[in-house]
């Protein structure tokens, strides 16, 4: 009999905001049962310090190298990362025995799936003795080490959510709208594709942080007063990313920013909204088929204008978009959920990826587990 474990997801993502934690029981197969989730949200002078940790990385060519600096903000990462389980812990009325698995995703600073080099810092022998609980991390890299791409991972998680419309007969396509954008397709016949589609709320961000400091669209409200530049758009859409059969995986580093004079304010950020919608829709272009339904999870779902975009467009191909909420999940917590999901299978060394998730020669386990 396959056993059910209680398991806490931790995901620091791309957008490089904050923390979150979501707890759900699980066997790694079928069952899922989805508990509390909470974010914990980065100050500006970590958020500083985790850009550092970019520059610092651009030069590493092994992924278990640590120069000092980079140590240090690893150290303090872990460190937010121990203090949010406690929190969440004691929020929530939990204690940590009735805990049995922590994943934890840490900080990527660099991914080069070409070179087979990925980098996550963080360190999980650390969160382990800190938090009392065992810990899985590290789990993208035994997917490169077997030929794959390292992402992404959250497809294993979204064709188990997936069982409810695949009885209704619909091909459906989980859309994450995080820093980098990426597609899980899951076909009528339980066949998954995934892969990164391009740009998400990075560019966006960045675009905003550049103009008025703040750090994102609040509701897309800036973008919303602005008209789409279409000769920057193309550049982004005419991307040599957008062509050929091969699907890769993206590093934040992989669309440059607008520069401050290409735009007014708001057309920049609604220039970026149009890119970040129309990139899920070329990406999908490479799907087995169109879906029938679109779910929609990731800060970018609360981005009204890049969601009004992409919805008129899926619409014209014939396609449903709703939120994760409306699909009856919580499109805040779903990529922390999904880590306590890959933890769990892990343990059990069961795949976390797939030759049609991330390019590997066939399903392979992964994850380093730390005993406290």
């Amino acid at each position: 009999m396959d056993v059910i474990r209680t398991a806490i997801g931790l995901m620091s993502g791309t957008s490089m905001d904050g923390i979150d934690v979501a707890l759900i029981r699980t066997d790694g197969r079928g069952f899922i049962e989805r508990g509390p989730f909470m974010g914990v949200p980065y100050d500006a002078d970590f958020r500083g310090q985790l850009k550092r940790a970019l520059e610092l990385s651009r030069s590493l060519s092994d992924r278990s190298e640590r120069p000092a600096e980079l140590r240090a903000i690893e150290l303090e990462l872990t460190l937010r990362h121990a203090i949010a389980v406690t929190a969440f812990i004691k929020r929530f009325g939990l204690s940590a025995d009735a805990v049995d698995i922590l994943g934890f995703h840490g900080q990527t600073v660099l991914h080069r799936p070409d070179e087979g080099l990925t980098i996550q810092i963080g360190d999980g022998e650390e969160l382990a003795r800190r938090s009392g609980i065992s810990v899985v991390y590290d789990m993208r890299a035994n997917d490169m080490v077997h030929g794959g791409q390292g992402a992404p991972l959250v497809p294993a998680y979204h064709a188990a959510l997936a069982g409810k419309f695949q009885q209704a007969g619909q091909a459906v396509c989980f859309v994450n709208i995080g820093g980098i954008s990426n597609l899980t397709f899951i076909g009528t016949d339980g066949r998954i594709s995934a892969f990164d589609s391009g740009p998400g709320n990075t560019l966006i961000d960045q675009w905003v942080e550049m103009q008025t400091g703040k750090t994102y669209d609040p509701g897309g409200e800036i973008g919303g007063g602005g008209k789409v530049v279409a000769s920057l758009a193309e550049r982004y859409l005419q991307s040599p990313f957008f062509r050929g059969n091969v699907r890769r995986s993206l590093d934040r580093g992989d669309f440059a920013p607008l520069r401050p004079e290409e735009a007014g304010l708001e057309d920049g950020a609604r220039t970026l909204a149009h890119v970040a919608a129309a990139s899920i829709i070329k990406s999908a272009g490479f799907l087995p088929e169109t879906p029938a339904l679109y779910i929609v999870c990731g800060g970018g779902r609360l981005n009204l204008t890049l969601m009004a975009e992409f919805s008129e467009m899926a619409e014209r191909l014939g396609s449903r978009v709703l939120t994760a909420e409306e699909a009856g999940f919580d499109g805040d917590a779903m990529e922390a959920e999904a880590w306590a999901y890959l933890a769990v299978r892990s343990l059990d060394g069961l795949p976390l990826t797939f030759p049609g998730t991330t390019g590997v020669a066939a399903p392979v386990s992964g994850g380093v587990l730390a005993t406290p």
